[in-house]
Formats: C-alpha cells, structure tokens, sequence
C-alpha cells in the first residue's frame, strides 16, 4: 500500500524546489522557535532554491537577515531571505480557546463565593463579588484540569 504522501511528494518534485515549500512550512516553527513563527513564515521557494520569508515588519526582516545563515542551515537550505509580507492568519483557536466565556461554577463554588463575599454591606456590590469569587474558583479548576 502506498502512502498518499510520498505520491504528492513526488508529483511535487517534478516543480523542482518549488515543490518542497510544505516541508519547510512543516519544519519552520522547529527550525526557529516560537515566537520568530510568529512574526515571520515562508512564503515561497525561487526557482533558485532560494526560501523567501515574509515577516510582520521591516525590523523583523532587518534582524532576520543576521540570522539568515543560522535559520537556513537549520531547514537544508541554500539561502533564505527576508522581506515584509503578509503573513497567514493564524490558526482557529483550539478548543480550549474556542469556549464562549468563563467556565460556569457549580453550586457548590457559588455557594463559596458567597460566603468569601458575606461580610460586604452593600447588597449589589456583595452579589458582585460572589458571582466573581465563584467564576474565578471555577477558571482556578478549569485551569488546573490540564495537568
């Protein structure tokens, strides 16, 4: 059985190094860490071989291209040059980062929140504080499902 890579591989390959953007595009953020794949991505492969990058900016651009050597060798590459361009949108958000607000609190974290907020006098500022205490007990608990 054949996989389906190794055949669009090949029939890109026939574009000469045009074709091998999307391992590049795979092996970027590795290849430069985090936050430079944030502020820059490649954007095309000259016929030269040469991979050219977009950055968010011309002082991105600027302090790239010091590093243009060090970022090439990383991704097997001759050269690799640097201009402003646009850049992909980023992402959808994960799921995590998808949900709609503030994990709702149970009775239990709302009944808490209410006593922390028990001792205020001001009936609307006390109910404010509850419900807060309570969304923040609950967001504590959600943080922390991660581990």
């Amino acid at each position: 059985m054949k996989h389906l890579g190794d055949e669009v591989k090949r029939e890109l390959g026939r574009f000469g190094p045009e074709g091998g953007i999307s391992e590049l595009v795979e092996a970027w953020p590795a290849a430069v860490g985090e936050t430079i794949a944030r502020s820059a991505w490649p954007a095309r492969v000259a016929r030269d071989g040469t991979l050219h990058v977009n950055t968010t900016d011309s002082i991105w651009a600027f302090e790239l291209t010091g590093r243009a050597a060090e970022i090439a060798k990383r991704l097997g590459v001759e050269r690799v040059r640097f201009a402003p361009g646009r850049l992909p949108d980023a992402d959808d958000p994960g799921p995590k980062e998808a949900e709609s607000g503030p994990p709702k609190p149970s009775e239990s974290l709302r009944e808490e929140g209410a006593r922390l907020a028990a001792g205020i006098e001001d009936e609307n500022l006390r109910k404010l504080v509850a419900r807060a205490a309570a969304a923040s007990l609950a967001r504590g608990i959600s943080d922390r499902s991660v581990w």
